[in-house]
């Protein structure tokens, strides 16, 4: 498996059964954490943004 952001898998994760606004949340939410941190990974596997 390669460490490089994958479309298949963002989409899979928004898919995960959550209310709208908690999907939302953490979808910023993880996308921050990739960015502060510079990795492609928030450590929240299988989370809409991760």
């Amino acid at each position: 498996m390669s460490n490089r952001p994958n479309v298949k898998w963002f989409l899979t994760n928004l898919k995960t059964p959550m209310p709208l606004k908690e999907k939302i949340f953490k979808l910023f939410k993880n996308n921050l954490i990739k960015i502060f941190t510079l990795k492609n990974c928030c450590g929240h596997l299988g989370e809409p943004g991760c």
